[in-house]
């Protein structure tokens, strides 16, 4: 079967993707459709990751990005059993100790829901500001993700040393409380899906469409196999924006709408690539339809995924 996940409205508002009624929403929305998405199964819930957006960026970003670790943390004392991704967390930005701290005491907090989704980040200012190397960002990303193996791990004393980073000696409780902090990379260029292949536990693609998707999950095996890397690996989807039911307002001709059936006949064909997990996104022109939608999904076509 095909989990089933939401990246969370309300918490990023780019203009690309947030509805209308997100602009005047905040926490009391936030809990009610993580909650709502809890109850009705879904695997996990999701933040983004940007620390400040320039006013060249601004009008299409818009600078609504709520820090993923307080969100999450936030709604994992609200919900009981769904999962949490930073989707995605832009570890470039901070040295690994402080984002192994901040994300191990989440999932502390949580008990042991944390799923740590990485990116390499495309705002250069944002890196400039914090004094981040943008041009060298994919670099820093792949040390990253090894600094960060050792530092979510089980040792108290973490060590690692390379180019960039080199730490021994420094303990940081607590620890997670998983053994083993699943890290999903996201980006779907070359380099990003050759890092999630390599370096990563999954892939989070960033808006390939589905003829593009059986090509970059066979590339994704083929290097795994290479490597002689075996153990799971979760490959994940974007699926179009979703309206369950007969819409009676204009949700836009991307948008995949209908009965259950028809849904889940459609939502089945990313399983039969080889996805393991689809993101998914629901119209909705407030809160409580939302909530509905979600309701109706995890009800009427999650058991025929």
């Amino acid at each position: 079967m095909t989990a089933y996940g939401i990246q969370l409205p309300v918490q990023s508002q780019s203009t690309i993707y947030a509805e209308p009624w997100e602009a005047a929403a905040g926490p009391e929305d936030l809990v009610e459709v993580a909650r709502a998405a809890d109850r009705a199964g879904f695997a996990y819930i999701a933040a983004c990751d940007h620390v400040a957006i320039p006013r060249r960026l601004a009008p299409a970003m818009s600078t609504v990005w709520y820090d993923p670790v307080a969100t999450l943390a936030f709604l994992a004392g609200v919900t009981e059993r769904v999962r949490l991704l930073s989707h995605v967390a832009v570890v470039g930005l901070r040295h690994p100790l402080l984002t192994a701290k901040q994300y191990a005491t989440l999932d502390h907090l949580a008990g042991g829901r944390l799923i740590l989704g990485v990116g390499a980040g495309h705002v250069q200012e944002e890196f400039e500001a914090l004094g981040a190397d943008f041009a060298g960002r994919g670099a820093v990303l792949d040390e990253s993700i090894d600094a960060l193996r050792k530092a979510l791990g089980p040792e108290e004393f973490p060590e690692h040393h390379g180019k960039l980073y080199d730490f021994e000696g420094l303990g940081q409780r607590p620890r997670p409380a998983q053994a083993h902090v699943p890290v999903w990379v996201g980006g779907s260029s070359p380099a990003a899906v050759r890092r999630a292949a390599l370096r990563g536990d999954g892939w989070l693609p960033q808006g390939d469409p589905r003829e593009r998707l059986p090509a970059q999950i066979e590339r994704i095996r083929r290097l795994r196999a290479e490597a002689g890397l075996e153990g799971p690996f979760t490959v994940g989807a974007i699926a179009e924006p979703l309206h369950l039911g007969t819409p009676a307002w204009d949700v836009g001709r991307r948008t995949l709408s209908g009965p259950p059936d028809a849904l889940a006949e459609s939502l089945r064909a990313y399983g039969a690539m080889g996805v393991d997990q689809i993101q998914v996104r629901f119209r909705s022109r407030d809160r409580a339809e939302l909530v509905d939608q979600i309701s109706a999904f995890g009800a009427e076509v999650a058991p025929h995924l």
